[in-house]
Parts: C-alpha cells; sequence; structure tokens
C-alpha cells in the first residue's frame, strides 16, 4: 500500500465541508504513532492525559509543558501523515499572552502541528494571539479536565439553558477569533450537533453524540488497557480479537460511517 499524503489543515476542511468524519486518537509515543498512522487515523492528540494514562497521576494538572514538548517530539519521530496536535497543559498559557506565546511556540518546534488549550472566554484572546503568529489552534469546552476541581469532577456540561448558552457564546468567541478545530468533550448530544452545524470549523467530540464533524478517544481506552470501570461512551474496539492496528481499523471505520459513537450508550 502506498502511504497516504501527509494531512494539512487544508485537507482537514476539505474533508469536514464533504461530510467525511475526522477519526483522533491519543498518541504519546512514537511506535503508536506509526501504528495509528498506518491504520488511517487523521489526528494523532498528544493529550496531557498522559499525566493519567501513563504517570498515574489523578488528573492531567500535574503534567509540564517539558514533559509535553518531550511526548510530542516522540510522537513526531514516529509519524509520517497523520496531523499532530499537541495540548498545552495547565499553567503553560495562564499567566499571559506571551507565555502562551512562548508555550505553543515550544510545542509546535517539537513537532505539533497546530496546539490545544481548554476553556472559554478568557482564552478567546490567546486563540486570537497565537493564530496571528501562524499557530494553529484547536479549542476544547465542555468537560475541560484541567478545570476538574472547578467544576466538581467530571461531569457533563452544557445540561441546563445557562450552561448551554455559555457554551454557545464562548465556542462563537473562539470561532471568531480564529480556532480551526474544537473539541467537545462530554456535552450533550444535541447542543454539540448545533454547534457542528452552525460554527465555522470542524467540531470533534468526545462523549459529544455522533452529530458532530468527527471523534476522538483516549487510545488506551479504546484498547480496553485502562483499569476501572470506562466512561459509558467509551467502546473497546479490541474485543473482537486481533492484532492492535486491527482494533484500530475498526475505530476508523466506525467513526468514518457514522456506527461509533452509539446514542444509546450515553443518553445525555
Amino acid at each position: 500500500m502506498e502511504p497516504r499524503k501527509p494531512l494539512t489543515l487544508h485537507r482537514l476542511r476539505a474533508m469536514h465541508a464533504a461530510g467525511e468524519k475526522i477519526a483522533m486518537l491519543t498518541c504519546y509515543d512514537a511506535c503508536f504513532a506509526r501504528v495509528l498512522d498506518d491504520a488511517g487515523v487523521d489526528v494523532l492528540l498528544v493529550g496531557d492525559s498522559l499525566g493519567m494514562v501513563l504517570q498515574g497521576q489523578p488528573s492531567t494538572v500535574p503534567v509540564t509543558l517539558d514533559e509535553m514538548a518531550y511526548h510530542v517530539q516522540c510522537v513526531a519521530r514516529g509519524n509520517r501523515s497523520a496531523w499532530v496536535i499537541g495540548d498545552l497543559p495547565f499553567g503553560s498559557y495562564h499567566a499571559s499572552l506571551a507565555q502562551a506565546v512562548d508555550s505553543a511556540a515550544r510545542l509546535m518546534q517539537a513537532g505539533a502541528h497546530m496546539v490545544k488549550l481548554e476553556g472559554g472566554g478568557w482564552t478567546a484572546p490567546i486563540v486570537a494571539a497565537l493564530v496571528e503568529r501562524g499557530i494553529p489552534v484547536c479549542a476544547h469546552l465542555g468537560l475541560t479536565p484541567q478545570s476538574v476541581h472547578a467544576l466538581g469532577g467530571y461531569r457533563v456540561q452544557g445540561r441546563d439553558d445557562e450552561g448551554a448558552d455559555t457554551l454557545r457564546r464562548h465556542a462563537a468567541e473562539l470561532g471568531a477569533a480564529g480556532a480551526a478545530m474544537l473539541v467537545l468533550e462530554l456535552v450533550p448530544s444535541a447542543l454539540a450537533a448545533e454547534l457542528a452545524t452552525t460554527l465555522p470549523m470542524p467540531v470533534i467530540g468526545i462523549g459529544a453524540g455522533v452529530g458532530v464533524a468527527g471523534q476522538v478517544l483516549v487510545l488506551h481506552d479504546m484498547l480496553g488497557l485502562t483499569p476501572g470501570r470506562p466512561p459509558r461512551f467509551v467502546r473497546n474496539f479490541q474485543q473482537e480479537g486481533g492484532a492492535v492496528d486491527a482494533a484500530i481499523r475498526r475505530y476508523v471505520a466506525a467513526v468514518k460511517d457514522g456506527s461509533f459513537p452509539d446514542e444509546s450508550l450515553h443518553g445525555y
């Protein structure tokens, strides 16, 4: 099989415009970067979820910028054609615009094609500053793990009218600021679908229903490797057996044909 052409922001936007679903998975090292890339995953998210998945931390808050840059470098070395997003960790963009620009530059120099930051409202000027400097940005709304203590735990966001209106406002502000992609986590499926149809950028869901432009899962969750009970929106693609790359191909196919996620599994 010939290697696919590298994914670019232009191609991702074209996929979105054509209605082709975008398949994204977290990735933290060169070995899995090659496996995911070869299996057809469109976007590799070097997430600060590595704090919980790899380091055994209770949340993503302790992850540092140095750690994120290291893992972005690892993924970039193993990847050939997927689009790579690096998470800006907690505390790396909160103090000032200058801090945010410096932190984003670190991840871009490490090999990221785009950076991701969490939250709305106060983050819109940061997004605008990064985009103005040629740094593509993925925003993240809904359940924002870096703010888990302020949110009172891992809960669905935007269920009531006030929460939904806040999400709509923040999403519109981030779009106006130039965010090129938006992740919605643990958001009611009807609200997520509404935002996906009204916003100019691709909306990627995790626990946000099927009516969005694509899906993302934590790699170890979808392979059934995470200890304990997984979130109810997660499907274990390794249950059918076979090699790891076969499970990842099943995930990509299920995202592309819309059979994942199953709306009956979360019912938000």
